[in-house]
């Protein structure tokens, strides 16, 4: 290997300008790349990881960003530095972005433009940096999206990003940033939203291409279960700075700092059934104490009341020709569908995008009606209810969303976010009452009374998560939904909110429908599992039967698939 690397970072600092003053967000940041190797960057939410990338782009808000100090060298020439005034010029940096440094970001569905085609955005790139004629880029277009294991290339040529799945906009994103052959890759938490066979299958690409092309990897993540499978080094950032790095076999099996260590015992795990996870802040306030193995076993049906009782369900959409109205083909999103939750139960649901787990919760809430079947829910059929005993139905029944920023009104304020649901359901008899009531939800959630008057862009991701499931359980339910409730959350907090589930649920005597495309979460807070797939359900039961010994072979495909085990 070339001991001269193709990127190096020496002394990164750099500081935003906010109104409230300078904030410091990367300090003292120094690492290297080289030429056909991963380098993960990992990490909390503000840690830096995403800022120190995007400086070496030059990225970042000129009017927020403060370049404080530091040398980017790449490929044997500075392209930063402060201490020299060596300044690229915009050509420069046309030249270096995209063609010799690619990025990968996170969403790729709000970094595709939505109103060109995926194969003109592919085609844009190679026109501008390859100058290649109209027909030349269309072929290497073809070419790159074969390359990335597009199904029907040609097809997805003239495709708008909303017309495919989370997985092929992210093979898009993955064309377009191979395009020109780049010497670098940045590829910024590319997998974090995708379920665990279509990241396998990414991750899977990505080292494909990295081996074909002898790039070096930039690999921004919190999941430490990726980082085993692809990195080569890891560098480990809290606070803006760096606590430890190395050769990720060192760091992944023998970490030397507390934070490395909190990062690594609070992820769930295959097989180790605790009763209640570790966070990062046990291991930096130095706490000693063991953790425990659960010993309680799964509840059977027969031993408890029976909640909710799902028979026959199905959901049918039909595709009609637009001139003679005639039904062109049928999908069956629910396909036949049973099962029963007990009171007091967390049913994992899991299963891949598309294979109908969001349309059953939906269903399963009233959102969407059923084609056919019956949701008995305390001894009611909610398929044969009216508007009105269906709206009286929902105090009863609440969902915590993913995204816990679109689902919280930016106009309102927190308290008044919580209190809602009361004054709807005509909780207590004063606004005094529900105002007390939204302090003790907030209290149980770990937040406190000086947040209520507080707007949601006040509060990091875990906060806000945490203040929508205080709303969630401001009507008092007794069964609530978590669909991808902690998917987006880095694994510190994903442990504190999981935690906080499980404490909910003992309290407030809740049942849980949980869905997730994270098996381990899956297996460490449901009792029982329910794998679906093509709309039907390949296997039920509890989480050794279904995750220890499958037998459904989906089943085992997906459990293959999770990050770590390769």
């Amino acid at each position: 290997m070339n001991d001269v690397p193709l990127l190096s970072v020496d002394d990164l600092s750099i500081s935003f300008r906010w109104e409230q003053g300078v904030n410091i967000a990367v300090e003292h940041v120094s690492f290297e790349v080289h030429e056909g190797k991963t380098v993960a960057i990992v990490g909390e939410s503000g840690s830096g990881k995403s800022v120190s990338s995007l400086s070496v782009l030059q990225l970042l808000q000129k009017n927020k960003a403060i370049f404080d100090s530091g040398i980017f060298h790449f490929d044997n020439s500075i392209i930063e530095s402060n201490q020299t005034d060596v300044k690229p010029q915009d050509d420069v940096l046309k030249e270096l972005r995209g063609k010799s440094i690619a990025m990968i970001f996170q969403e790729p569905m709000t970094s595709l433009n939505p109103v060109m085609t995926c194969g003109e955005q592919v085609a844009e790139m190679l026109r501008q940096h390859k100058h290649l004629s109209t027909s030349e880029a269309r072929k290497r277009t073809i070419e790159l999206f074969n390359e990335v294991k597009l199904p029907r290339a040609e097809e997805m040529l003239d495709q708008y990003p909303h017309q495919l799945s989370g997985g092929q906009r992210q093979r898009v994103m993955i064309a377009m940033a191979i395009s020109c052959e780049p010497k670098i890759l940045i590829a910024d938490e590319p997998t974090t939203a995708l379920d665990v066979t279509v990241q396998n299958s990414i991750l899977e690409l990505l080292q494909s291409l990295q081996k074909k092309y002898n790039m070096g990897i930039i690999f921004i993540t919190h999941d430490l279960g990726v980082v085993a499978d692809i990195a080569d080094d890891i560098v480990v950032m809290q606070r803006g700075k760096i606590v430890e790095k190395g050769k990720a076999t060192d760091i992944l099996n023998q970490p030397q700092h507390p934070y490395t260590k909190g990062l690594l015992a609070c992820r769930p795990m295959m097989g180790q059934k605790v009763e209640r996870l570790k966070t990062v802040a046990d291991f930096l306030q130095e706490k000693k104490e063991a953790v425990t193995v659960s010993s309680f076993i799964s509840p059977k049906i027969s031993d408890k009341e029976i909640i909710l009782d799902v028979k026959n369900l199905f959901k049918i959409y039909e595709s009609l020709n637009s001139i003679f109205k005639k039904t062109n083909s049928v999908v069956k999103a629910v396909n036949d569908v049973s099962f029963q939750i007990s009171k007091g139960e967390t049913l994992g649901l899991v299963g891949e995008s598309g294979c109908g787990k969001t349309t059953l919760s939906r269903m399963l809430l009233g959102l969407i009606p059923a084609s056919e079947g019956q949701i008995i829910f305390k001894g009611k059929d909610l398929c044969s209810l009216s508007k009105s005993e269906m709206r009286d139905m929902r105090k009863e029944m609440q969902i915590i969303f993913q995204d816990p920023y679109s689902s919280l009104n930016p106009k309102h304020t927190i308290g008044d976010s919580i209190m809602e649901p009361m004054m709807t359901f005509g909780l207590f008899e004063s606004s005094k009452q529900r105002e007390q009531k939204a302090i003790e939800l907030l209290g149980k959630t770990g937040l406190g009374a000086e947040h209520l008057k507080r707007y949601p862009h006040e509060f990091s991701g875990g906060q806000r998560q945490r203040i929508v499931i205080a709303r969630a359980l401001a009507c008092e339910p007794s069964f609530v939904v978590c669909d991808e409730a902690v998917s987006a959350l880095d694994v510190s907090v994903q442990a504190q909110v999981l935690n906080l589930l499980n404490d909910l649920k003992r309290d407030y005597s809740l049942t849980y429908l949980f869905i997730s495309h994270d098996l381990n979460v899956v297996y460490h807070i449901s009792d029982r599992i329910m794998v679906m797939n093509k709309g039907g359900i390949e296997e039920i039961g509890t989480y050794d039967e279904v995750f220890l010994h499958p037998k459904s072979e989906y089943t085992k495909r997906l459990l293959e698939a999770i990050p770590g085990k390769r």
